[in-house]
């Protein structure tokens, strides 16, 4: 059974940084795609990034150069760095995986088939 764990939420100000964390189980297959998504109040859950088990990364736009998304597979621990946070990236936050994914679809949430619960992630200006 696919588990994931998210940790690492806060409260931060504007300007600052946080990582947040996902630990994953259950998981066999070495092909894989994992992304973090974001939903703030009475706004859709939207895809914030993603990587595959070839390596390769995307980005949301609103994220890019101060996102950054990583993996440690000897720990099963997947990574999303948060720097120069904002108000706007108040959210709570989710990790999820699937099987695989192909490129912008990386980011949709019906791309990925397992999800954690969340942490949330509340930036002041």
């Amino acid at each position: 059974q696919v588990q994931l764990v998210e940790s690492g939420g806060d409260s931060v100000q504007s300007g600052g940084s946080l990582r947040l964390s996902c630990a994953f189980s259950g998981y066999t297959s070495s092909r894989y795609s994992m992304g973090w998504f974001r939903q703030a109040p009475r706004k859709e859950r939207e895809g914030v990034a993603s990587i595959r088990s070839d390596g390769s990364t995307r980005y949301a736009d609103s994220v890019k150069g101060r996102f950054t998304i990583s993996q440690d597979n000897a720990k099963n621990t997947l990574y999303l760095q948060m720097n120069s946070l904002k108000p706007e990236d108040t959210a709570m936050y989710y990790c999820a995986a699937s099987y695989y994914c192909f490129g912008a679809y990386c980011l949709r949430q019906n791309s990925y088939d397992y999800w954690g619960q969340g942490t949330q992630v509340t930036v002041s200006s």
